[in-house]
């Protein structure tokens, strides 16, 4: 059973959420094969002070 993780910054709402599962789901099975039952996607909001490049929190740039 094929996981998929997307770690992204807060913000997207639930119709955004499903055309990106769906997406993910549709480009996983034609080029990895499979069916979409079988794919697994979890979406993680991270807040922008959660997150940090170059020793820089994004919610400081």
């Amino acid at each position: 059973m094929p996981m998929i993780r997307v770690e992204m910054f807060a913000g997207r709402d639930a119709d955004q959420k499903r055309a990106l599962a769906r997406e993910l789901t549709d480009a996983f099975i034609k080029t990895c094969g499979g069916t979409p039952e079988s794919v697994q996607i979890v979406i993680t909001d991270v807040e922008k002070s959660h997150w940090a490049s170059g020793g820089t929190l994004y919610s400081d740039q």
